[in-house]
């Protein structure tokens, strides 16, 4: 009998959102679980892919990112984060976010030190924290506002982490960290010397008047700010696995020896093909800023009409739905049921949250409006099909 397998991932499951999408697959369902568009990405890259193509580059790149999709990017996030970036000493490309906050953890953890994660959290911030060797401390993010208690949180910091993870617009609350609440962070990163692990892939899908704060550009937060992001959702290009993290060059010369060993390096062509898209100027983010208000108001105008409880997203696109009127005792077993019966892909609340919460489900509105329309009229007889 061989020996067992690791006792790091011995706990580990599947993805439950990537889970889900293959449950709306087999029952044809509209996908609102994984969170990614069904509309093409600008045609500034598509006609860029096309010539890349035929034209190459085909072959390896520099580990951490092509030179000029490094620069294009530099250029970009310079202007938003108030600061010079170097291309070359201050970014490493990586296979997307998911990779870039892996890199980040392990570039900054030991095994054993803690990390405080905010809960509700994306999936993967737990995963990465045991894969690093680390133990994460939950603080709570608490409904309806989703705001955090100064004094758990301090009480966190209390525990000598060594890093703290923050999703801003947040996966799956929609929350929009105020600068009041980003300098109190900023204060006990700073009061108990901790670094800030960002994850900042939805910066450019906000509603008014929320706005982003990138937290590396608060006074005195360069230094310990670790800032990882990605091009999925801002281009539409979720399939493309380009992500990036920022930091400062001792921070990223580590980075780039973890990336290296991880993945090697971004595919080549579709680095080659993203760099006019990083030069777009200011009023392609307003479009999409544009873009996502109407979808988030289409769809959450139908809910309301439905009378079906829901959070009120500040930024990214996901909306959280209360279901505990159908009486169901896990949230799992409702979507099953919802993506069987009613032919709408949903996510288990339970997914994102530490706390015992089995009465949300989370859904995503990044779709077409007629995808919208079609997922709102399927919902309609969620009530008759599934209320116990």
């Amino acid at each position: 009998m061989p020996q067992p397998l690791s006792d790091r991932t011995n706990s580990f499951t599947d993805s439950v959102i990537r889970r889900m999408t293959r449950i709306a697959m087999k029952y044809d369902a509209v996908n609102l679980s994984q969170g990614f568009p069904d509309f093409d990405p600008p045609r500034e890259i598509l006609d860029r892919l096309a010539q890349v193509a035929y034209k190459g580059p085909h072959q390896y790149a520099v580990t951490w990112g092509a030179q000029n999709f490094r620069e294009a990017l530099a250029e970009k996030q310079s202007a938003l984060m108030g600061r010079t970036i170097d291309p070359n000493s201050e970014i490493v490309a990586t296979c997307g976010s998911t990779e870039a906050m892996m890199a980040a953890m392990m570039t900054v953890a030991n095994p054993g030190d803690k990390v405080v994660v905010f809960s509700p959290f994306y999936e993967n911030y737990g995963a990465d924290a045991i894969l690093s060797g680390a133990e994460p401390i939950y603080v709570s993010l608490k409904p309806p506002a989703f705001q955090f208690d100064v004094d758990e949180l301090e009480a966190a910091f209390k525990q000598r982490p060594k890093a703290l993870i923050l999703c801003n617009p947040s996966n799956p609350c929609g929350k929009v960290f105020t600068r009041e609440e980003l300098l109190t962070i900023a204060e006990m990163a700073t009061r108990y010397d901790v670094y800030v692990i960002t994850d900042e892939v939805y910066e450019h899908i906000l509603y008014a008047p929320n706005q982003h704060t990138y937290f590396a550009a608060l006074p005195g937060m360069w230094n310990r700010t670790i800032t990882c992001s990605s091009l999925s959702k801002t281009y539409s290009i979720t399939g493309w696995r380009l992500g990036y993290i920022i930091a400062p060059a001792e921070i990223i010369d580590r980075a780039k020896k973890v990336h290296d060993f991880l993945t090697v390096g971004c595919a080549a062509p579709l680095m080659e093909a993203v760099v006019p898209a990083l030069r777009f100027g200011p009023e392609y983010y307003a479009d999409l800023q544009e873009k996502y208000t109407r979808k988030r108001d289409l769809f959450l105008g139908g809910l309301d009409a439905m009378g079906i409880p829901h959070t009120d997203p500040q930024g990214a696109y996901y909306v959280l739905l209360d279901i505990s009127e159908y009486g169901y005792d896990s949230d799992l077993q409702f979507c099953k049921s919802l993506a069987r019966e009613v032919g709408v892909a949903a996510v288990p609340g339970s997914s994102f949250f530490r706390e015992d919460v089995n009465h949300l489900i989370r859904l995503h509105f990044a779709k077409r409006d007629d995808t919208l329309n079609e997922a709102l009229n399927r919902l309609e007889s969620m009530r008759g099909k599934l209320k116990k």
